[in-house]
Formats: structure tokens, C-alpha cells, sequence
């Protein structure tokens, strides 16, 4: 066997030259968009480096452009603690509310003197983190829940505008100083042209689409093996810096001849320095007017942009005045993102097909010639009600403004009259009969129309036992939607009663459903059996109660069996019970179909103790309470019963007369009103605490 040869001074250099010349072309192509060379000729320089390292194994570095992309999947993702949280924005939608965010930050500094903004896209992408030490880079983390993300630092190096090494590829400043420890934050994002060849790619080869470029870079972070990562088109903006630590020689704000950034416009300018791209639509402007100026020309530009973008965010740009208005409990005081308005697109409505939900309700849906907008393929929107489809002056075949509302949900803004002359129209009429059981349709008030078919409707059976076994009611965990679905059309279940009498067997005939599947389910179902009597009372999905209505009726009653007597003047002096409940309630009762379903799931073994019901309180009588956020631990119903059983208000928005704010993840403008009033907040585990300490 032959020994490797030993390298030569001059492989070692040659090596070092082709990795300097590989980063500078990749920060020349990625970074500046300015590439001096084409293809064919960085291909051969990477295949000459590829060939050395592979005759020179030992000569591997793991900045070297070849090491991008490692050599195994990961078996899980590790979690991460930010060093420096990465806050949320808080939001504003027009001139006035941005002239009240600068009106803020000039009474927390009491100054009249003008204030410079730096401003650019809001680029919808995917927040994370890079952690450079000595230049290199160690790791990079999602935002998470901004106080924790996970490392994706396998991913993000396979982004080849993402520097291994800072400085690497600027060959104009080889004197340039390197941070000890940078920890840069900014947005990974797909193009849109990008994202299209992706899709292509995945339609050719009958894998599966994503729905955006934010859901695909998502998707692509979040990929154990990174040779996924390495082959689709993210790309990088940096806006931010969470920690800078320069060598221990800096003196005076300086080190090595650098100065170190005094604005956020010289903290960009130095990040391009060190190989790190930034938006090149960003701007330095003056006052509120400038940045409205800012705002209004990028929207003009949306469109031509090859990545999607939702808003500008607008910083004040000098560093020490944000550090002197510092943060909110979630928000910085000294940042905004000015949101767009939803985008509108015009197509043409060819259908309107009629759902029915759990209650029966039957609600119209347009079917739509599919458009791109907001970012997603649209091809379904609701119309709600036949009220709002007379409004619209809507019929099958007009052409309609589709807008995203807050760029999330499809909506039919108005109808293009005359858009079209030679389009063949027709009304839309709501059905004698339910689309799905084939029952009469009856009205039901001014507006809303039913299926009268009740728990024979299969729609309704579905979506009824869908919400009985919801984490809200019985929470039966492994028994989702599609489960469900499969269960009521092979006639394995008719009602909610029949989930109880399933067995291992049957469970075993259905798709993708094997012994311990079907075990584990089965041992959920079990567990099921033992609950409370509001969440069972929720469970029976009565049109207009909700968890807080189920748990007044339930303090009011004590028992299930006064409830089932009660006519429509005892309901109503229920507290928040009216009329409309108390004839929903009386009539779902009286109904017995729906009494034989709650006896035969009482001989099932469902059960509860009547002691688990909440007592009236006037311990909190006269204070306010608004709930703000996601509850992980109770739905904000459920929190409202509670705090309404122990004689508070729950209102529906932030004044000076609330006397708490509840706010859990994603909270948003109530939470700003709160911190702007000085109104006490607490979050999800406090509350919990508070609960306890009244109960």
C-alpha cells in the first residue's frame, strides 16, 4: 500500500489562495449580486479544492467552502437560549398610528429635536440568529418563542451568502478588524423565483408543493439532513445585532483603525464589511413624513421584488437613543413595522357550494378561479351568509376583488361590475335540502339557515364528534379530524356514544392503523371517560354554548339532570344566558335522539363528580380582567368561566378601567395598550397562581 504523499508549502498555499478566491467570488455573486467571473470558471477553482482536500484529507478546514454541507443527518434538533432575547415587533397600520409611536418616543426622551429612522422591508421570512467567534461561525438558531429557538446551524451552513468566516471574501480591506463575538440576527428567506422552480421540481418528481416561500424556507430549516437545505434557494438579510464584542485592544471606540457603529445605517455598513448581506432597499430618513415617503415607495415596488415582504420596519436609527427608550415586556420602544395593506386580486367566482357545519349552520362558499395573493394560492373563500352574498350583488360567474384580510384569510371584497360583458350569470339561491343528508333546510332567524337533519346529517355527525373529542371537551388524544372522517364513513361510528364502544379490531381494518396505534387510542378513549361536567356539557355542541356559557350553566344547576328540566325562563336567569341560548339549550334537550346519545354514553362509563363544579364568588366583584394571547393550559373560554364564577368582568378591550391584563404567547395590541397605561399584566403561569390562590 502506498502512503499519501505529504504536502508541499506550495499545495498549502495553493489551497489557502483557492479558498480566499472561492469566498470572494461567493461574497461578490451573493452579498453584492456583482459577480466578476462566470460559472464554469468558479466551478473549476471548487473542483480544484475539492481535489487537493481529497488527496490532502488533513489539510481540511472547516471554513473551507466544501464544508458546508456535512457529511450525516442530524437524529433531532438541540434547543438553544438567546443570549439576548429576540423581540417581537409591534405593529401599526396607518399615519396616525405612527405619528402616536414617534409622539411616545419623544415624551420617553422629552425632546423636540428630529429624529432619524432607518427603514427597509419587513421581509416575510424566517427570523434566526448567527453566532460568529473569532470570526468563525459557531451557530445559528431559530427565534423560537424569542426567548429559546433550536440550532439550525447544520442548515444555515449550506447558505453560501452566509459567511463561514467573517471578512473572508472582502479582499479590499484585509486590515479589517474582527469582532471577538458577533451575534447577528435577520430573516432567511426563498425567492419567489426560487420557490416556483422548487414547486416545479417537487410536481415533476409527485413530491409534495409548499404553499409560500415563508412556509418553504421554514420547512427547509427545519430538515435534519442538510444536503435538503444545500440543494433549495434560501437566501439571508441581516437588521440587527444582539451582541458585539470586539478585541480586548479597543480603545477610545475604536479597534485596529475600525470604529465601532455609532447608528444602525454604520452597523450595516460594517455587517457588509465582514461578508454579511443587508437589504439594499434600506434608507435613513427624517421624521414621520419621510418614513410614511419610505413606506409608500416600497409598496409601489412589491411587486418587482423577487422575495415577499409584508410591511417596512422603521428603527430609530441612532444605537444610543435605543438603548435609552429600551423594551417592553415583548417589544423594543424604539422599532415598528408599518403593515401593509392585504393584497387585492380579481378573479371570477364559478361556483357557490354550500357547507354544513356542527350546528348545522349552512354557509356559503365561493369557488374560485385559483390567483396567487397574499403569498398563497386562493381558489375558496367564505361567503358567510346569504345576507352578505345580497349585499355583494354576487352571482356564479362574476368577477370578484379577492383580498387576504391581514394577509391571512380569504375574503370577497366587492364584485367588478361590468368586467366582463359576454360572462353567463347566475343566481345563487340557498337549497331546499342539506347538500349532505338531503334533510329540509329551515331558517333560522333573519340570516342564518340550518340543516334540520340534526345528528342523521352526516356533515353534522362528523363535525359534532370532532368537537366532542376536542381539547376543549373530552380531549381525546389521537382522534383528529381525518381519523374521524375515516371512522364515520366506513359506518364504524354514528354518534359520539359510539367512540366508547369502539374496539382494537375495527380500529385495526382502517388505513394506517396498526396494533399500537390502535392500542394507544383506545387507551385515550378510556381515559376520556373520566372528565368534568362543563367540559361534557361543551362536548354535546348545543349551538351558542361555549365553555364559559357550559360552566355557568353548570354553577347554576349543579347537575346535569336540572339542566336537561330546565325550560326557557330558568335558563334564562343563568348569568349571560339569553333568550336566543336559552332556546337552543331547552330544544337540544328536549330533543330524544340527543337523549338517548348522553344516556348511552353515561352507560358507557363517561362520568364526573358534581363536586368539580365551580361555586359562585364575589371575591373578585368590580375588577376587569382582559384575556390577550394563546392559553396553553385552558382555552381564554374557560378562563373567562373562571373569572366570571369568582364575580369579575371580562372585557373585550384594554382601557383604564381594567384592572389586569392575562397575556399569553403571541399577545398583540392589547398587551401595548396595557405597558402604554401601566395596567398590571401577568402572564399564563401567574394567573394559573392567582386562580388557585381564589379558589
Amino acid at each position: 500500500m502506498t502512503a499519501p504523499s505529504l504536502p508541499g508549502q506550495d499545495v498549502v498555499e495553493e489551497l489557502k489562495q483557492l479558498r480566499q478566491q472561492i469566498a470572494r467570488h461567493d461574497y461578490l455573486y451573493h452579498t453584492l449580486d456583482s459577480p466578476v467571473i462566470p460559472d464554469v470558471e468558479y466551478d473549476r477553482l471548487f473542483a480544484r479544492l475539492e481535489q487537493l482536500e481529497a488527496q490532502f484529507p488533513a489539510l481540511i478546514t472547516s471554513d473551507s467552502p466544501t464544508q458546508r454541507v456535512g457529511s450525516a443527518p442530524l437524529s433531532g434538533f438541540v434547543q438553544v437560549t438567546h443570549e439576548v432575547p429576540m423581540m417581537s415587533l409591534a405593529k401599526v397600520f396607518n399615519a396616525t398610528e405612527l405619528d402616536e409611536f414617534e409622539a411616545r418616543i419623544r415624551k420617553r426622551l422629552d425632546t423636540h429635536a428630529e429624529i432619524r429612522y432607518s427603514c427597509e422591508p419587513k421581509v416575510d421570512g424566517v427570523a434566526v440568529s448567527l453566532l460568529y467567534e473569532d470570526g468563525l461561525l459557531v451557530r445559528a438558531a431559530t427565534r423560537g418563542d424569542g426567548v429559546t429557538g433550536e440550532d439550525i446551524t447544520h442548515n444555515v451552513r449550506t447558505l453560501r451568502d452566509i459567511p463561514l468566516r467573517l471578512g473572508s471574501g472582502n479582499a479590499i480591506d484585509t486590515a479589517l478588524a474582527i469582532p471577538r463575538r458577533l451575534e447577528v440576527r435577520g430573516e432567511i428567506y426563498m425567492t419567489r423565483s426560487g420557490f416556483d422552480a422548487v414547486n416545479r421540481e417537487a410536481e415533476q418528481s409527485g413530491g409534495k408543493s409548499f404553499v409560500n416561500p415563508r412556509n418553504a424556507a421554514a420547512g427547509t430549516l427545519r430538515q435534519l439532513d442538510p444536503r435538503i437545505a444545500a440543494r433549495r434557494p434560501l437566501r439571508m438579510f441581516c437588521y440587527s445585532v444582539g451582541v458585539l464584542e470586539m478585541n480586548d485592544d479597543a480603545t477610545s471606540g475604536t479597534t485596529k483603525g475600525a470604529t465601532l457603529p455609532t447608528t444602525l445605517n454604520d452597523t450595516f455598513t460594517l455587517l457588509e464589511q465582514w461578508g454579511l448581506k443587508v437589504n439594499p432597499e434600506r434608507a435613513t430618513v427624517s421624521g414621520v413624513a419621510e418614513c410614511l415617503a419610505y413606506a409608500e415607495a416600497l409598496l409601489a415596488k412589491r411587486a418587482g421584488l423577487d422575495y415577499e415582504i409584508d410591511g417596512a420596519v422603521i428603527k430609530v436609527d441612532r444605537l444610543q437613543l435605543q438603548a435609552d427608550l429600551g423594551f417592553n415586556a415583548r417589544t423594543p420602544r424604539w422599532a415598528m413595522a408599518y403593515k401593509f395593506p392585504a393584497e387585492e386580486v380579481s378573479t371570477i367566482v364559478r361556483d357557490v357550494e354550500f357547507q354544513v357545519g356542527r350546528t348545522g349552520t349552512i354557509t356559503p362558499v365561493a369557488r374560485l378561479e385559483p390567483v396567487f395573493v397574499g403569498g398563497v394560492t386562493v381558489s375558496n373563500a367564505t361567503l358567510h351568509n346569504m345576507a352578505e352574498i345580497a349585499r355583494l350583488g354576487l352571482h356564479v360567474g362574476d368577477t370578484v376583488i379577492i383580498r387576504r384580510a391581514g394577509d391571512v384569510i380569504p375574503k370577497v371584497v366587492k364584485v367588478v361590475t361590468g368586467q366582463d360583458s359576454t360572462a353567463v350569470l347566475s343566481d345563487v339561491k340557498m337549497p331546499e335540502h342539506c347538500p349532505a343528508c338531503g334533510s329540509a333546510v329551515e331558517p333560522d332567524g333573519d340570516i342564518l339557515f340550518r340543516c334540520s337533519g340534526g345528528l342523521v346529517c352526516p356533515a353534522q355527525r362528523k363535525e359534532a364528534i370532532r368537537h366532542f373529542c376536542a381539547r376543549g371537551a373530552l380531549d381525546i388524544e389521537g382522534l383528529g379530524d381525518k381519523l374521524v372522517e375515516q371512522l364515520v364513513d366506513t359506518g364504524l361510528i354514528h354518534d359520539v356514544a359510539d367512540v366508547f364502544h369502539l374496539q382494537a379490531e375495527q380500529l385495526q381494518s382502517l388505513e394506517r392503523m396498526g396494533e399500537k396505534s390502535a392500542n394507544n387510542l383506545l387507551a385515550a378513549i378510556d381515559k376520556a371517560k373520566s372528565t368534568t361536567l362543563p367540559r361534557f356539557l361543551y362536548g354535546l355542541g348545543i349551538p351558542e354554548v361555549g365553555e364559559a356559557t357550559a360552566l355557568a350553566l353548570v354553577t347554576h344547576f349543579g347537575a346535569l339532570d336540572r339542566i336537561m328540566a330546565a325550560d326557557v325562563q330558568a335558563l334564562e336567569e343563568v348569568e349571560d344566558v339569553g333568550p336566543i341560548v336559552a332556546a337552543h339549550v331547552q330544544h337540544f334537550f328536549a330533543n330524544a335522539e340527543n337523549r338517548a346519545v348522553i344516556e348511552r354514553l353515561q352507560q358507557a362509563g363517561v362520568h364526573w363528580s358534581d363536586t368539580e363544579v365551580l361555586e359562585q364568588s364575589d371575591v373578585l366583584a368590580g375588577q376587569i380582567f382582559v384575556l390577550t394571547g394563546t392559553l396553553e393550559q385552558m382555552t381564554r373560554d374557560e378562563a373567562k368561566a373562571r373569572l366570571q364564577a369568582l364575580g369579575a368582568k371580562v372585557a373585550g378591550s384594554v382601557s383604564k378601567k381594567t384592572t389586569w391584563v392575562v397575556a399569553g404567547p403571541g399577545a398583540g395590541s392589547k398587551l401595548d395598550k396595557a405597558q402604554e397605561l401601566e395596567i398590571p399584566i401577568m402572564d399564563e403561569p401567574a394567573f394559573v397562581t392567582f386562580l388557585s390562590d381564589h379558589y
